[in-house]
């Protein structure tokens, strides 16, 4: 992905520094973590601090928003994680597909160890304590709520909505500890930041929306070019730049302006809303790296 023009990204609000303290001194308190991932964007949406926060505990990988990201790229992806040692899902919390299958996961993978001895030492009905973390605007209020079978978080399409932490009690002796969204201090690798500026974890206000729509279209163009056709009827070539595909959609979607220029604008903001609500087909932004 081609960073020239795109200015140094960085994120980290102080309630996010805060958030890091509240999983250090929390995580004594949980039997696993339970870390929500975006499947279009499974490491750029993983912060790399998690495991050192963790301390160790057992961790379930969930690839949310797995309806709207490539198949095959989430079942690489769930592989790659589980030759980790990780176990990984993939769900979709909206819609609860692939949810029924978290509590057994837990309880007969993840903690299997920890509930064997637990029924051995007479304690088959202790709690089980979960952890529940990821970045901002990965689905953590909608899992939740959807597992409680209630709206019982604050769901909000925007990113660090949820500032605070509190205990959610499922019906089941599980109990989820939910945990403000957290990024990590500074992107090493901007293409990083530009992943989660296209899906709207970070706020579009960071970058100008017009480059990152040009970023977004160069990338569907080299690796989704049937979803370009589709969706927009433009038919990318080898020599198109970013400008070139975003004047193509605007053209194509009648978005003029007084003198018969493109309103590049409203294009851009159309690309952005439209892939991230899926309109654009299942795309998945970057692959695990090959062994």
């Amino acid at each position: 992905m081609d960073n020239s023009e795109i200015k140094n990204i960085q994120w980290f609000p102080g309630h996010m520094a805060k958030t890091r303290r509240l999983i250090k001194a929390n995580i004594s308190l949980v039997d696993a973590v339970v870390e929500l991932l975006d499947a279009r964007t499974p490491l750029s949406s993983g912060n790399p601090e998690m495991e050192s926060l963790t301390g160790g505990k057992p961790r379930i990988v969930l690839l949310n928003k797995c309806d709207v990201a490539d198949e095959k790229a989430t079942q690489a992806w769930i592989n790659y994680y589980n030759k980790k040692g990780v176990t990984a899902m993939a769900v979709d919390c909206k819609s609860g597909k692939g949810l029924k299958n978290f509590l057994p996961t837990v309880k007969n993978k993840v903690l299997k160890e920890l509930m064997e001895k637990r029924k051995a030492h007479g304690m088959s009905g202790a709690t089980i304590r979960l952890m529940i973390v990821g970045i901002p605007n990965v689905g953590k209020s909608s899992f939740i709520n959807r597992m409680a079978g209630a709206k019982r978080t604050k769901v909000e399409d925007r990113p660090g909505v949820t500032r605070t932490k509190q205990w959610v009690k499922l019906e089941n002796g599980v109990e989820l500890l939910d945990m403000p969204g957290v990024l990590w201090p500074k992107f090493e690798d901007q293409s990083v930041a530009l992943r989660l500026a296209f899906t709207g974890a970070i706020n579009d206000d960071i970058l100008d929306t017009e480059t990152l729509a040009m970023k977004l279209l160069y990338f569907l163009a080299e690796n989704y070019p049937d979803s370009l056709k589709e969706r927009y009827k433009v038919e990318a070539q080898p020599e198109d730049t970013g400008l070139v595909l975003l004047e193509k959609v605007g053209r194509k979607r009648g978005m003029m302006i007084s003198g018969g220029e493109i309103d590049t604008e409203r294009a851009a903001i159309t690309v952005l809303d439209e892939f991230r609500s899926g309109k654009l087909g299942k795309i998945t932004l970057e692959m695990p790296e090959r062994e």
